[in-house]
């Protein structure tokens, strides 16, 4: 390698830093946040539209996921065999998604093929087709799914506590529906709500790879700029959990306790977040050095497994845990677990604990932008956020600022005082 290749190569690996994001604005007004990598003649886009499954229908439950499976299953002139066969021609790999909050996609195709990839994302998005043998065929991969899960303890646990914590609130609902709900889907239900959803105006899109910012205004406006302008959302309300303090059991003849357990929490864009992710780390988010696996399974024996994460929608926020244990040791499992709380409550943790868990978060996150599509769905999650273009700049400075005391101001808004939702799917001995 000459030093003119090497001091090209150094400023084509510059350029693809994330932190290097800059904004591109469409003749549409599609905005997109774009970090150039000329390295690899590959371009990753990724894509989320504001509203998802906590839109769904009363009585719907599952409409959001269905819709974002059948996306691509057959577009404007394209029926489903045929709308694949043109993506693997050119290997192109498109896919949708559906969560509480959103309905997204992402998009990764070779250079040389960027034409062709973006007017078949535009059909999926503008024209899909919701064909009935699509529809059908959707359908029945979905209930074949829900049976199965029926005798999976871990998802009737988490079903079971979500129902709980939220009764009466989409939040409440499971976003892949149930039997009852999903066999109700109808085409017209579908159309509606991709009708609703899928606006420009409430898109929001990161592009990652070798196209400048001239190519990617095209391409916008390619992609994006067929979709209506977008109507009102049905109103989200704020919630809290609810039943802090109670245990459930979801009986089933399994020989262990699947348990899910959770408090309320701090949204992502709440000042206190970062704090209460540090602290997360400290108490169960930290896989094999946290407080909880230390105490709970390498002390105790008492499961494989066992960890917390913070979960943050737009109306709701939750600090919850998971692990599985013998049925005769759930109450011991969950004393460690309470008295864990509570301890790191009252006394925070120490200075060399903090430190650790600090210099891991900083020192680890850089893993999460090794590809091009991870950059990508990382910006357009911080964008879906809010929490502004420089974050990926700023978040190892903020991780880096947090003191004892937001530690101890986390730690009283998020575990309080210690109460806990407890489900158990199996046959506990005692909760």
């Amino acid at each position: 390698m000459t030093p003119a290749d090497a001091v090209s190569r150094t400023a084509a690996t510059s350029s693809s830093s994330p932190t290097q994001a800059r904004p591109v604005l469409s003749a549409r007004g599609i905005e997109a946040w774009h970090v150039a990598s000329p390295v690899v003649p590959l371009i990753a886009l990724a894509f989320t539209f504001e509203g998802g499954a906590a839109q769904d229908p009363e009585g719907k439950a599952g409409t959001a996921q269905m819709l974002a499976r059948l996306l691509d299953e057959g577009a404007g002139p394209h029926d489903s065999d045929a709308f694949q066969e043109r993506l693997a021609a050119r290997a192109i790999e498109l896919s949708f998604h559906a969560g509480p909050d959103a309905i997204g996609g992402s998009l990764k195709m070779l250079v040389k093929h960027t034409d062709e990839a973006i007017e078949l994302l535009a059909l999926a998005l503008a024209q899909p087709r919701f064909d009935q043998a699509a529809i059908e065929r959707v359908r029945g991969q979905m209930l074949a799914g829900l049976r199965y899960q029926q005798n999976d303890p871990g998802v009737m646990a988490s079903r079971r506590f979500f129902a709980e914590a939220y009764p009466g609130h989409p939040y409440g609902r499971p976003s892949s529906g149930t039997i009852e709900s999903v066999s109700s889907i109808t085409r017209d239900d579908l159309v509606a709500m991709h009708r609703r959803l899928l606006a420009r105006g409430r898109v929001k899109v990161a592009a990652v790879g070798a196209i400048d910012e001239e190519a990617l205004v095209r391409a916008l406006d390619a992609a994006f700029g067929a979709l209506p302008e977008g109507g009102e959302l049905t109103a989200v309300p704020a919630t809290s959990i609810t039943g802090l303090g109670r245990r459930i059991v979801v009986d089933l003849d399994v020989p262990q306790s699947v348990l899910r357990f959770g408090t309320d929490g701090v949204p992502w864009r709440d000042p206190d977040f970062i704090p209460a992710y540090v602290l997360n780390h400290i108490l169960g988010g930290g896989a094999f050095t946290s407080r909880l696996f230390q105490e709970v399974r390498e002390k105790r024996g008492l499961a494989y497994s066992v960890g917390t994460s913070l979960v943050s929608h737009r109306a709701a926020s939750m600090t919850w845990g998971y692990t599985a244990t013998k049925n005769e040791r759930v109450a011991e499992c969950l004393t460690v677990i309470a008295d864990e709380i509570a301890r790191l409550t009252s006394d925070g943790p120490s200075d060399d604990e903090l430190q650790k868990a600090k210099d891991y978060l900083t020192g680890s996150y850089a893993l999460g932008f090794d590809t091009s599509t991870k950059i990508a769905h990382q910006l357009v999650q911080i964008a879906f956020e809010g929490l502004g273009i420089d974050y990926i700049a700023r978040r190892n400075g903020l991780i880096g600022a947090v003191t004892q005391g937001d530690i101890r101001r986390a730690a009283a808004r998020t575990l309080g005082d210690g109460k806990l939702l407890v489900v158990a799917a199996g046959r506990p001995t005692a909760m």
